[in-house]
């Protein structure tokens, strides 16, 4: 067994050793783990993958998970940046848990780039003046997501003091006994 392919092995049981038990973390073979951030509502997932010379080599990376889609393309060169730089420094070691952790201290400071984006389109429409044919441009209202909506409606709901009014989700008595079926009085 050579020497790169000793390191991999030990480094597998030592990565399973810290991160057992860890939901952000998965192992989806022998030389591919991923690890999820979270920061509030915010999150991305780094899958770092070794080679056959791993650790003499760096391990590469990708960020071209589904899960990423959303992330802005200034963010993922961030992120890769902020990998290859602490991978050059440790070449020759292992580093997988190393680069995991190094993401985790910054990953409140590279998530504060992330902003959710709001697609707004413009749609043209052609409209004939008994002049001239003039384009006239009106403007699509800005799109929601339905988390968007979604908490947009609980804040509406809870208020001002985040409370919600007193009988919120009480039954419309009224309604209620109107479908109860009625019974003679004696």
């Amino acid at each position: 067994m050579s020497d790169d392919a000793e390191q991999q092995a030990e480094e597998i049981e030592v990565l399973k050793s810290i991160y057992d038990g860890d939901e952000n973390f998965k192992q989806v073979d022998n030389t591919t783990y991923q690890y999820k951030y979270i920061d509030g509502e915010k999150s991305f997932i780094v899958e770092i993958s070794w080679g056959a010379n791993y650790p003499t080599e760096k391990p590469t990376f990708n960020l071209e998970i589904f899960y990423n889609q959303s992330l802005l393309p200034s963010v993922k060169s961030k992120i890769l940046s902020i990998l290859n730089e602490e991978a050059e420094q440790w070449v020759g070691c292992a580093m997988t848990y190393t680069l995991f952790e190094c993401l985790k201290e910054k990953v409140t400071e590279i998530l504060a780039e992330q902003i959710e984006e709001v697609v707004t389109a413009k749609v043209e429409k052609i409209t004939i003046n008994d002049d001239a044919d003039a384009k006239k441009v009106d403007p699509k209202k800005e799109q929601l997501t339905k988390a968007q909506k979604r908490r947009a409606w609980d804040r509406a709901e809870a208020g001002a003091g985040g409370m919600r009014g007193r009988g919120w989700d009480w039954v419309d008595i009224v309604k209620h006994l109107s479908q109860a079926p009625h019974q003679p009085s004696s």
